[in-house]
């Protein structure tokens, strides 16, 4: 009678979350994410998946962010034919970004097919379409069973639309256990959606991420000056303003915030372009999902107000209208991936980054190795599409906006769980955020803090 987790992916990292959980002869993967980064890297990464595929019984989901769901269909291309389980809004979203990554996959290999290069992709819309013949959605707080012996339960998680912290009571026939996945722990008081929940106080082994393990946001009112602040700056050169966003979560918070502005009066009335299919559907479907949305969002829409489409705000739709804002020399441009690993932003960097009046304005974590995280840290040449270009243009980043908690956000959630927990996992956290997250969780009276490696294997109960 054996309970033990085996950090798979996200361990000292933040792409990529797997965690593999094994009660007794049966595996439960929690989060199944795509790595992104260095592209040698992730896509060795990404098409050897780090475990059998038919040896996984079931899949249970966090959110639909790619770096949680990416590579669910290879798992299930490589063999895996079980249960996928989320909540119901994170049904409504996954299979728009996995459709979307498997387009971008398509249209990667044909383009390098043009050059000589053949690359086959990890999945088409096929495997996309089986994967989500696969999936289970269920309501918040509602137990189910995953497997005989695991309830599962979601809490939400205030992170994007459907976001659970993932709750699993653990019965081997031996050993009953709680054990809490906070998945991306959101935060309070952002707009849009209704704010993160307790975790449980009869948890006994928390899995907890630190991607800002190590650093503090503003509040909500220093969030909407900055930028503020920035556009007004950015309209007196004359530029434009480059914003790569997730197209789920991201964007729509970014759009919220500049209509509050416009209607404020604290900004003029200036084009804002969402240039990204993703980010079109996306918003759509949320804008389906009232009954997730914090009070003050709520009471937006019934004065009739909506924070997604107003005034000035285009979504633009087919390529050849994303290509026409090359030409737009003023205004906001929100477009995707959020940290310029691919996608219709990449065609706008190269318009934009070697403009002195010009800036690329980033509102979200940038991880280690990506072209998002080269421009934060001050590169003055960067590779775009195989060209390598000059940075001229102001780069400046806004990291209050992130859905992710900061550390003393982390505490204030489950610091007084402390003395009572048997074990805490910090995970999806660069190494240096997860090893200060894991200190300041010792200082708070946490026993065995563990910031597991890659593959590394722990037996919890036995």
């Amino acid at each position: 009678m054996t309970i033990a987790m085996q950090f798979l992916g996200a361990a000292r990292y933040t792409t990529g979350s797997k965690h593999l959980l094994e009660v007794n002869d049966k595996r439960i993967l929690l989060d199944c994410g795509m790595v992104q980064g260095p592209r040698k890297i992730a896509e060795r990464a990404n098409r050897n998946l780090p475990l059998e595929a038919g040896s996984v019984d079931a899949v249970v989901l966090s959110h639909a962010h790619i770096d949680h769901s990416g590579v669910l269909p290879r798992l299930v291309k490589l063999g895996f034919g079980g249960p996928i389980h989320c909540t119901d809004g994170t049904e409504s979203l996954i299979e728009l970004l996995l459709a979307d990554s498997a387009y971008i996959q398509g249209s990667d290999a044909r383009h390098l097919k043009k050059r000589g290069i053949d690359y086959e992709p990890l999945y088409d819309q096929d495997d996309v379409e089986v994967t989500m013949r696969q999936v289970v959605g269920h309501p918040y707080h509602k137990s189910f069973e995953v497997l005989p012996g695991v309830q599962v339960t979601f809490l939400d998680a205030g992170h994007i639309l459907g976001s659970a912290l993932v709750v699993l009571d653990v019965d081997d026939g031996k050993h009953k256990l709680r054990i809490t996945f906070t998945g991306d722990h959101g935060r309070k008081e952002l707009p849009i959606l209704r704010d993160v929940e307790p975790v449980p106080d009869d948890t006994d082994v928390l899995i907890t991420e630190s991607t800002y393990g190590d650093r503090l946001h503003g509040d909500h009112p220093d969030m909407e000056n900055e930028l503020a602040r920035i556009i007004m700056d950015e309209l007196d050169d004359g530029g434009r303003l480059l914003i790569p966003a997730f197209s789920v979560g991201r964007t729509q918070n970014v759009v919220l915030f500049l209509g509050n502005l416009i209607e404020q009066g604290r900004l003029p009335k200036l084009p804002i372009w969402v240039d990204s299919p993703l980010a079109r559907r996306s918003t759509k479907v949320m804008a389906k999902h009232a009954d997730y949305f914090d009070k003050e969002t709520r009471a937006m829409l019934a004065s009739g107000r909506s924070p997604f489409f107003f005034d000035g705000v285009t979504y633009v739709g087919d390529a050849t209208e994303s290509k026409a804002l090359n030409d737009q020399r003023e205004g906001i441009i929100i477009s995707a991936s959020g940290m310029l690993e691919g996608g219709r932003v990449l065609h706008h960097l190269k318009r934009t980054v070697g403009e002195r009046r010009d800036c690329v304005l980033m509102v979200g974590y940038q991880a280690e190795g990506t072209l998002g995280r080269k421009l934060i840290d001050g590169y003055d040449r960067v590779k775009i599409y195989g060209q390598k270009y000059d940075v001229r243009c102001n780069i400046r980043s806004m990291g209050g906006l992130s859905a992710h908690a900061d550390w003393r956000e982390m505490i204030d959630s489950y610091g007084h769980l402390g003395k009572q927990l048997e074990t805490t996992f910090v995970v999806h956290g660069e190494e240096r955020p997860a090893l200060t997250h894991a200190d300041r969780l010792e200082g708070h009276g946490f026993k065995n803090v563990i910031v597991p490696v890659k593959h590394q294997r722990v037996v919890i109960r036995d």
